[in-house]
């Protein structure tokens, strides 16, 4: 079966082609597309929050994900039952200010690109309930992220904490779909799940995990996202992501990204 990854998520390129690698080139990248799980789950997250405090019936809602529809973050929330409907979307403008949500109550059939997010979403919810590829952690939610981006479908699975005063990293995963919405590919993007503890009511001004082998050598799109949603409760201005080959150097103020080799890195270091 031809593999359909983004090609982004497939930089585990042949050791033998490390020295070819534009760094810069691929930062930009992995970037680009953390940046853009980082909207749809802060669609997600704030979107429940408005759209659970005005909803009437909380019992009929059977799920909800997030989408981008011409740069706005939308989400949207369907009812309970084997024909499920829309019961209402809530709209973003910017999704840093909360008071540009707007929601729509009116409830409908889907439309047919968000017929296929449902569907992706709930046959990746299906997927991960019979495969043991899949794990599941005490006072953890695995959060669902289906996207359709230039004719490519995917689902990615988040760990996302239930409690507060720890970051996790790993434990994810993303489903790739074909264009009949049938699963064609599914990757474990860490091989672990890496928990990062914080205060708080302490400074810590940076903050580092590592890839094992076998997992990406570089800080993966779903690292930044994690990194966007929790560092600013953690206080972090810096993560670090160590591999064998790689060190990936997120700027938590800035959003920006720097990937060096870990010979360059060491060197730097015993510069300072």
């Amino acid at each position: 079966m031809k593999k359909q990854l983004l090609s982004l998520l497939l930089l585990l390129i042949s050791l033998n082609s490390f020295g070819q690698l534009d760094l810069t080139k691929v930062a930009e990248e992995i970037v680009a597309e953390g940046k853009y799980l980082y909207q749809l789950e802060m669609a997600a997250w704030s979107g429940t929050d408005i759209f659970n405090k005005s909803f009437k019936e909380p019992r009929r809602i059977g799920g909800y994900f997030s989408f981008m529809d011409k740069n706005r973050p939308k989400c949207l929330f369907f009812s309970k039952g084997e024909k499920p409907r829309v019961l209402g979307v809530v709209s973003f403008g910017d999704i840093s200010i909360i008071e540009t949500a707007t929601i729509d109550f009116k409830e409908r059939d889907f439309k047919k690109f968000e017929k296929e997010l449902y569907t992706i979403r709930a046959k990746a919810f299906e997927e991960i309930q019979q495969d043991t590829l899949f794990k599941a952690y005490n006072n953890t939610s695995l959060n669902l992220i289906p996207t359709n981006k230039d004719g490519e479908k995917i689902v990615y699975a988040l760990t996302a904490p239930k409690v507060t005063g720890v970051v996790l990293f790993g434990n994810d995963y993303l489903m790739v779909f074909d264009k009949d919405n049938n699963l064609v590919e599914k990757e474990k993007l860490h091989r672990n799940l890496i928990p990062v503890k914080f205060d708080d009511e302490k400074e810590a001004v940076a903050s580092v995990h590592s890839h094992a082998i076998g997992t990406n050598e570089f800080i993966t799109p779903t690292d930044i996202c994690t990194l966007m949603l929790y560092a600013k409760f953690a206080g972090w201005k810096q993560h670090i992501v160590m591999s064998q080959n790689y060190v990936s150097i997120w700027d938590c103020v800035n959003q920006s990204l720097v990937i060096k080799t870990r010979e360059d890195f060491e060197k730097d270091e015993q510069l300072l």
